[in-house]
């Protein structure tokens, strides 16, 4: 089976030595993207996993899927008539909740666009359109389109994860800032979805032959 992504772990490794020895330490790259999610499916799913770690994200989507037997996920009009109390107990704060009830409620109005007409626009156009809505801000967004539309060159800069893994790759005394990030991250295009994918990958300490904190 072909490596869908070794064109873009090549282009990394032989940025400098860092990349090259990180991205031989981690293996090919695994990305697994879920292209049959629609933008609004997406965007709840990236509010549960907000500012939390993985496994609590997962057990709060898991508690509000079962909420609807025989559904893979609620659709916007259950979600909107879901009461605040049974939302709270699937481990929603009550921000969240206000989040997912306005993204439903924005998709049913047409401003969540579905995935035929996401897929279309422009990655900036998307982003200004849905940072419209209340509690969902670009790192949503850019959730979005790396894992629901399958794009390539996504640089989420305000992620902790990946401003952490870029200081600990250089042996940083402190992680780059939003801005620095955006620069630092121009040459890795066009793969910078692959880079974060990577930079997410940093571990705490250095590996042997690497280089880190």
């Amino acid at each position: 089976m072909t490596d869908p992504y070794e064109a873009a772990s090549a282009f990394l490794a032989a940025l400098d030595a860092d990349w090259q020895h990180h991205i031989a330490a981690v293996g090919p790259c695994l990305h697994q993207p879920h292209p049959a999610r629609d933008p609004y499916e997406s965007l709840v799913r990236a509010i549960a996993y907000q500012q939390l770690h993985a496994k609590a994200g997962d057990a709060i989507v898991g508690r509000l899927v079962g909420l609807f037997a025989g559904q893979t996920f609620p659709r916007p009009e259950q979600i909107l008539a879901t009461d605040f109390e049974r939302l709270r107990g699937c481990g929603f704060s009550a921000g969240k909740i206000a989040t997912i009830q306005g993204i439903a409620q924005a998709t049913l109005d047409g401003v969540v666009p579905d995935y035929a007409t996401a897929l279309a626009m422009d990655d900036e156009a998307l982003i200004e359109r849905l940072i419209s809505l209340r509690g969902v801000g670009r790192w949503t967004v850019e959730m979005l389109l790396i894992y629901s539309l399958e794009r390539g060159d996504i640089l989420p800069a305000d992620d902790f994860g990946v401003r952490e893994g870029y200081r600990r790759l250089k042996g940083l005394e402190v992680q780059p800032t939003r801005r620095q990030m955006i620069e630092i991250g121009l040459d890795w295009s066009p793969y910078r979805t692959v880079a974060a994918w990577y930079l997410w990958r940093v571990p705490k300490q250095p590996s042997p032959g690497g280089r880190g904190d």
